[in-house]
């Protein structure tokens, strides 16, 4: 096939397994074509951005909610193969543990639990040391850009008054923006052609080309003229591999802004 990524004619958005070889994209990549990230995060780090994204007070937890989210995501990264480390597969089943003992009536419980156990305590205590872990690398972070600053000063001094740099987005940010437009496909739907053929190669060259038109192109805009669900993944999928082999950035404003890329040399 050499990296030719076929439709199904059922509809289905296939896995990356069954439309793209383990050799390489398009013979462009030296190694097996398993996407892996250094912007991946791990399973805590997915949970507190659903927390922040949705305004949760992460003291009560809406179990339900969360693990139905928290489960979406992660069958995103499974259609899309992603490296998924073991952690993700554990966090998956503690929640499904925790809201399991969350809908049993106080009765039913085990008789050498506390009267007045929650059983998500163990996890909010985990969340609450973690973000304490975050926060202070994060200012680590900035300090660290402080002193950089010092030897860059010329590029920060040409930025408009009062502009911030823009913000680089997290994996889980791209995931999100990612369902959404596989929603959009949905509720458009999309045709799926037998004789439709697309590979990564193939959707890079697409993107570098859309890049050498306009400075910054927006995220949704490489979707805009797909006519398939299976042009969608692959498209992501070229999109990931850029931002592996660092040849392009996703950004954003401020949080939960638009996303749009850019190149690296941007």
């Amino acid at each position: 096939m050499n990296g030719e990524i076929p439709g199904t004619p059922n509809g289905d958005v296939p896995s990356l397994g069954d439309i793209m070889p383990k050799g390489g994209v398009g013979g462009s990549c030296s190694e097996g074509y398993r996407v892996k990230l250094e912007i991946f995060e791990g399973p805590l780090d997915l949970l507190l951005y659903l927390i922040r994204r949705d305004e949760i007070d992460i003291y009560d937890i809406p179990m339900t909610n969360i693990t139905g989210q928290y489960m979406e995501y992660l069958d995103i990264m499974r259609m899309l193969d992603l490296d998924i480390a073991s952690d993700f597969l554990v966090m998956a089943a503690t929640l499904i543990y925790i809201k399991s003992r969350m809908l049993l009536p106080p009765e039913e419980r085990e008789e050498e639990e506390e009267e007045e156990y929650d059983p998500r305590m163990d996890l909010v205590r985990q969340l609450l040391e973690y973000r304490k872990f975050k926060d202070v690398a994060t200012q680590l972070q900035a300090m660290e850009e402080e002193r950089e600053k010092l030897f860059r000063r010329a590029e920060q001094d040409n930025l408009p008054k009062g502009e911030q740099p823009a913000l680089d987005v997290g994996i889980f940010e791209l995931l999100s923006a990612f369902s959404e437009v596989l929603k959009r496909s949905d509720a458009g739907k999309l045709r799926e052609i037998v004789e439709d053929r697309f590979t990564v190669s193939d959707r890079i060259v697409y993107i570098l080309g859309m890049l050498r038109k306009s400075a910054a192109i927006k995220f949704y805009s490489l979707f805009t003229d797909a006519a398939s669900r299976t042009e969608i993944v692959v498209t992501f999928l070229a999109l990931l591999e850029l931002m592996r082999s660092k040849k392009v950035r996703v950004r954003q404003e401020r949080a939960f802004d638009p996303i749009e890329i850019i190149t690296c040399s941007a």
